[in-house]
């Protein structure tokens, strides 16, 4: 461009914004620091209203409470830092900030665990850490099984997702070392398989490379997540298939204790 011709700031707003909005959030606020004119355009309720999912109207019909907002781009980030409550609070959304890509939680009531209503297996407690009203604790069980469906269409389309369960070890956990849990994750005919350990021996090699397990990681709110698996929703918001989450430790026979479950978390693959 020679000295003295206009540059792209000499574009109306408008245009700034619809060329931005066609990038991703990351962009977008890294653009902002272009010039005078960029921070502007970027502000506009055209670029943030992109990056919103497009069915967030009937999402917020769903919420435990109104939404307050007055932009579309505080609305964005207000959803990208504070999960909103779904169907009664047995569910949260939020957004990934880099992409805008919806993640779920599935609370642990929305969970279909084996023996979840015997009291001598399992109880029900509110827990402090929790977002939710309470969370599924583990007494006692040689049978292990753990499952969570969920609708792709809810999910932002064209996006790698992968599914944690989110939950922590009490003191007096036992039996959850040996053997492994199995983990899967199926939508259509994807099926993701993995061998999980939920309380790796602190004496042992913990590595997932020279184990074949994969292991806990720590979150910095008082919960562990461990990854069951991955899938690619493909198709267009919209259509019905049904991702299916398991975990399960069937085969050994020995009893196991002192698991606490928050939920099962669904959230693009970074």
């Amino acid at each position: 461009m020679a000295d003295g011709e206009p540059g792209i700031e000499a574009l109306p707003e408008a245009c700034i914004a619809n060329v931005i909005s066609l990038t991703s959030p990351r962009d977008a606020c890294r653009s902002s620091a272009v010039s005078a004119a960029f921070h502007s355009a970027v502000a506009s309720d055209t670029v943030w209203d992109r990056f919103l999912p497009s069915d967030l109207k009937s999402i917020l019909a769903r919420d435990d409470q109104p939404v307050d907002f007055s932009s579309k781009r505080e609305l964005f980030f207000r959803l990208c830092d504070r999960p909103i409550f779904l169907d009664g609070g047995k569910m949260t959304l939020s957004l990934d900030r880099s992409s805008g890509a919806k993640c779920y939680m599935l609370s642990a009531r929305e969970l279909v665990i084996t023996w979840a209503d015997t009291i001598f297996y399992w109880k029900w407690v509110p827990d402090p850490d929790s977002r939710f009203s309470e969370v599924a604790v583990l007494e006692n069980v040689c049978w292990l099984e753990i499952r969570g469906h969920f609708k792709s269409k809810m999910l932002s389309s064209k996006t790698k997702y992968a599914a944690h369960l989110i939950f922590k070890l009490s003191d007096y956990a036992v039996g959850l070392d040996y053997p492994p849990q199995e983990a899967s994750v199926k939508l259509g005919t994807q099926s993701s398989t993995n061998l999980v350990c939920l309380q790796p021996d602190n004496n042992q090699d913990t590595d997932e490379e020279a184990t074949g397990h994969v292991v806990p990681q720590s979150r910095g709110d008082g919960w562990m997540e461990i990854k069951l698996g991955e899938f690619y929703n493909d198709g267009e918001e919209g259509e019905d298939d049904e991702v299916v989450i398991s975990l399960l430790e069937v085969k050994g026979g020995h009893w196991k204790s002192g698991l606490i479950i928050e939920g099962i978390e669904i959230r693009p693959k970074n």
